[in-house]
């Protein structure tokens, strides 16, 4: 069984209510719900939250909300192993389940493709080396080409650079570097029965496109632009959900 866990507590300080932010007409955990629904090697998608406002929101498009995630697993200093080993114990004492995978399907990257969910999955499936799987895209600058400052200087954040100003070099200069995106992180559950923490030591890598998080209001603005400018086909795939194919 694979299960997909979207993770939504309340109390966002950066945007205020961001999990059910509108997003082209539907709140921002639709859009992870319904790529989990979508997914074919999903077999359920699950929301652990702390708020029965957003689990009755995440129900409505088709997630499941067995239980409310304890208030101390849903603060600013929650990690995602915790949540993770509160549903997988829940699962386990209620249902005497144990998934093969976890999915991790975030509301703050709504816009994704189920197919590729399907990809990631089998990816990690053929290789029974990996202990888990996270995507990712390639930054369009290296880290090498950032600076910090040290007394009022600006100096660079590599001290084994031996290149006198290594990061005024072009950017083909350096390897290429990866940002952990949210678009599908994929856990095993065996992983943190052994102690592994979250994803352990050999975590496949799954590139997708450059995709926008929502940290931020701005990050929630660009989304909104981006979904006005050329539909998603994920929100065609939401308004057919719903009955008068709307929200």
């Amino acid at each position: 069984m694979v299960v997909a866990l979207v993770p939504a507590r309340s109390g966002s300080k950066g945007v205020p209510g961001k999990n059910v932010a509108d997003l082209a007409g539907f709140p921002l955990i639709a859009y992870s719900v319904r790529a989990g629904v979508l997914a074919s090697e999903i077999d359920r998608v699950i929301v652990t939250t702390d708020s029965r406002d957003i689990a009755d929101v995440a129900v409505a498009h088709g997630a499941e909300a067995p239980f409310l995630r304890p208030d101390e697993l849903a603060g600013d200093r929650a990690i995602d192993i915790d949540y993770i080993r509160h549903a997988l114990g829940w699962l386990a004492e209620h249902e005497g389940e144990e998934p093969e995978m976890v999915v991790q399907l975030r509301p703050t990257t709504p816009l994704r493709d189920p197919e590729r969910l399907d990809e990631a999955i089998r990816a990690l499936r053929e290789r029974g080396d990996a202990t888990g799987l996270r995507s990712v895209h390639e930054l369009p600058e290296p880290p090498q080409k950032m600076l910090g400052i040290d007394d009022g200087w600006l100096t660079g954040l590599f001290p084994q650079e031996t290149r006198p100003d290594y990061f005024n070099l072009p950017r083909q200069a350096f390897p290429p570097a990866y940002w952990p995106n949210g678009y599908v992180d994929v856990v095993l559950p065996r992983t943190i029965a052994r102690g592994e923490a979250l994803y352990g030591d050999r975590v496949l890598a799954f590139t997708t496109e450059p995709v926008t998080e929502v940290d931020g209001p701005e990050d929630l603005r660009y989304l909104r632009f981006t979904v006005s400018e050329s539909e998603h086909p994920l929100l065609a795939r939401l308004r057919e959900s719903m009955p008068d194919g709307s929200r």
